[in-house]
Parts: C-alpha cells; structure tokens; sequence
C-alpha cells in the first residue's frame, strides 16, 4: 500500500495549498492609508500651467484633494509664497504668512477637486505653494500632513 499512502499525501497537500490560498485570496487587502493632494490648471487638468501673472491679479488653478485614511478627514489647504530655496518639507511647513486657504470635510475613498483663485502681490519668480493640513480631534489643531504641491510662476508688476 505504498502507493495508496503517498497518493494521499499528494491529495493532502494539494488539499493544503488549495485551502491556504482561498484564504488569502478571500481576505481584503487593506492598503496604507493616505492622503493626496494635487495640482492642477485652469481647466482642472493636468499639465499647461499658467507661467506669468500681473501682481494683484488673481490666477486661476485647481486643487485636487483624496482620502484614504480609513475615515472621514477634515482638511485644510493653505498657499503660501515660498521661492528655490524656501519650500516646504515633508516634515516642515513653509514658515510663511498664508496667503489663502480653504478647507473640506472629505469621507473616506473619495475625493475632491477645487477651483481655487489667488492674486500675488509680491514681484519676481516665486514658489506658489498649497500646503494640506489635517484637523486632529484628538489635539484639537490642524497638524501639518507633509504633503504639498507647488507651482513656479512669475509675477510681473501690474
């Protein structure tokens, strides 16, 4: 019965793997939660970004915001003026005035897009800057999530 014992071991094992890989292929693969923020024009597209604008004049752009943290999230988007050599980190916002901001209750696995206007009043190549921040209920502050976008633009006198 040599045969008849290693034909069942066989069978066992085939048996095995075919339960072990139903199990995981039956379980959801829960991903790492974040979110994302995104630039985009005029038209809510990506690419053909303004180059110039005259000082005071608003400009306009679109901000693309998504929320995979598993739950609702309460954000806060701020520009600000940075240049080269003055841009925020993914651990340290830009220490400068904002210039505007807005926020948004998002759920979780959505997203949104806003139309977003602002007018500059500084000069020169400059850094336009849009910081997202989250509201953290268990602090009760908004705290800085380390995700930015930004767009280099000059700003002509008007």
């Amino acid at each position: 019965m040599k045969i008849d014992d290693e034909v069942l071991a066989v069978i066992l094992a085939l048996v095995t793997v075919s339960s072990i890989f139903a199990l995981a292929v039956s379980f959801p693969r829960q991903g790492e939660p974040f979110l994302a923020i995104g630039l985009l024009n005029e038209h809510c597209k990506i690419g053909d970004y303004p180059k110039y604008a005259i000082a005071g004049q608003p400009i306009r752009l679109c901000i693309f915001l998504d929320n995979h943290l598993g739950e609702p999230a309460l954000l806060k988007v701020v520009a600000k003026i940075g240049n080269s050599s003055m841009l925020p980190t993914n651990t340290t916002p830009l220490n400068t005035t904002p210039i505007h901001s807005f926020t948004v209750l998002l759920p979780d696995k959505a997203n949104t897009t806003k139309l977003v206007d602002i007018s500059i009043n500084v000069t020169g190549r400059v850094a336009l800057v849009f910081e997202l921040w989250r509201y953290s209920v268990e602090n009760r502050t908004w705290v800085y999530t380390g995700r930015w976008v930004h767009l280099y633009i000059r700003v002509v006198g008007g």
